[in-house]
């Protein structure tokens, strides 16, 4: 039996989830958490064997909850379900450690192909993914210009663009507003803008944030 946790901040999209994995005979759904900070805290009291985890979280990011949570337990296998496919996220979570990357857009039987097959310690991808993923390999490939951006700052930029303040993201990544400002002027002179509002038109160019429904 292969136990498993969502870690989704949208109810609906959670509910759809469950509705779709509770019927699956050899899956055993453990938890669910809506927050990164959740997930760590319930990672850690059930150990599931399998984590489906949303990037776009309030907050502590998909990206940073992932490696902290392998970090903590390494043996628990993470699939990346989210909307996010252009470079560099996708090539980012898999160089920390995540098992698996789908898109939201895939059907329900992906989803459980996927799930049973890094149950069984392999790595799924789905094909839009890896289609991104050799595309960007390509020479003469217009790169994402948040290629070069660090896990760390990349973790920033994405809350940046949420609007957070220095001093929140420092709470959440543990460091001083100092740091983090070190971390945002790093950015800034790698994607080449001068203010939040460039850096968020540009990660919403980029696909790096989707722009509110």
């Amino acid at each position: 039996m292969t136990k498993l946790m969502i870690v989704e901040d949208h109810d609906l999209v959670r509910t759809g989830l469950r509705n779709i994995l509770s019927d699956v005979g050899e899956i055993d759904l453990v938890a669910e958490a809506s927050s990164g900070e959740e997930a760590i805290r319930l990672a850690r009291e059930v150990e599931p064997d399998v984590v489906l985890m949303d990037v776009g979280l309030p907050g502590l990011s998909g990206l940073e909850t992932t490696e902290r949570i392998l970090k903590m337990q390494p043996d628990i296998r993470i699939i990346i379900l989210t909307a996010h496919t252009e470079p560099p996220l996708p090539a980012r979570l898999l160089d920390i450690g995540a098992s698996g990357y789908l898109t939201k857009a895939c059907d329900a039987r992906e989803l459980i192909v996927a799930v049973r097959a890094v149950s069984r310690g392999e790595r799924y991808i789905g094909s839009e993914i890896a289609q991104q993923l050799a595309l960007s390999l390509l020479p003469g490939n217009s790169q994402s210009p948040f290629q070069d951006l660090t896990a760390r700052e990349l973790e920033v930029t994405m809350m940046l663009t949420q609007g957070m303040k220095m001093s929140a993201i420092g709470k959440v990544i543990n460091v001083s507003p100092k740091t983090v400002a070190t971390y945002k002027y790093r950015i800034y002179e790698k994607v080449g803008v001068t203010s939040e509002v460039e850096l968020l038109r540009l990660a919403l160019r980029h696909g790096l944030v989707k722009p509110e429904p």
